[in-house]
């Protein structure tokens, strides 16, 4: 069933871990696949621009089907294997409310994110703050603190009821990398409980980036946050 499936995905990044783990949770293994290097701009290629004209990876194909946006190829895995794997969006109107809700505020978690991680390579050298580094600093700090609030108020380990749903295939990656460019376990209990109750989830760990594999320690630029 999944050899009609393709999946063009570089090492390390959220939105193609996503799209792993969906898989994963909907035993669709088997997919081809081919693993490109951002740092060789290889997601510039032919190859990708073919499947995705943006130049982004994920780039993922089923049967003529084309869905690049992580969250869009997680929903439609979801929507057309419901009775496959594990369900990914539970039956509870609260829960699933709750489970949309958290997945779509992952959004401005990517957002702020991105801000602070990535500031430097998006913003000319002639143009860089002090003030905007600063200031993007703040919001991503007071973004994770709204994350550690929510995740007080779970029992379980979980983001949004009593079982793993798309709000944990979608927002795991981003909190996964928030760890990797090392922000504090100590400061963010909560956050931290999270990620680590799921690293060893079969799904997660099958799909845990090979770049992360072969070099352990990651950059310590969310170290202060």
């Amino acid at each position: 069933m999944a050899k009609d499936m393709t999946l063009l995905w570089g090492s390390g990044s959220p939105p193609c871990w996503r799209v792993m783990i969906a898989l994963e949770e909907k035993n669709l293994q088997g997919y081809n696949q081919k693993l490109f290097s951002f740092e060789k701009m290889e997601h510039k290629s032919p190859e990708v621009m073919n499947m995705n004209p943006r130049g982004q990876l994920p780039a993922f194909k089923h049967k003529n089907y084309v869905l690049n946006e992580s969250y869009g190829a997680c929903m439609y895995l979801e929507s057309q294997f419901k009775s496959q794997g594990n369900k990914l969006i539970p039956d509870c109107p609260a829960e699933q409310a709750l489970m949309y809700q958290r997945m779509f505020e992952g959004f401005t978690l990517n957002q702020k994110m991105g801000d602070v991680i990535y500031y430097n390579w998006k913003v000319p050298e002639g143009e860089r703050h002090d003030s905007a580094v600063k200031r993007n600093r703040e919001a991503l700090c007071a973004e994770i603190k709204m994350w550690e609030g929510y995740l007080q108020k779970v029992s379980g380990s979980f983001l949004a009821g009593k079982t793993f749903s798309l709000a944990d295939v979608t927002l795991y990656p981003s909190i996964a990398y928030l760890f990797r460019f090392g922000l504090s376990e100590e400061r963010y209990p909560k956050v931290a409980a999270y990620y680590n109750s799921l690293k060893d989830r079969p799904s997660i760990k099958a799909t845990w980036p090979p770049t992360w594999l072969e070099k352990p320690q990651g950059q310590d630029l969310l170290k202060d946050l």
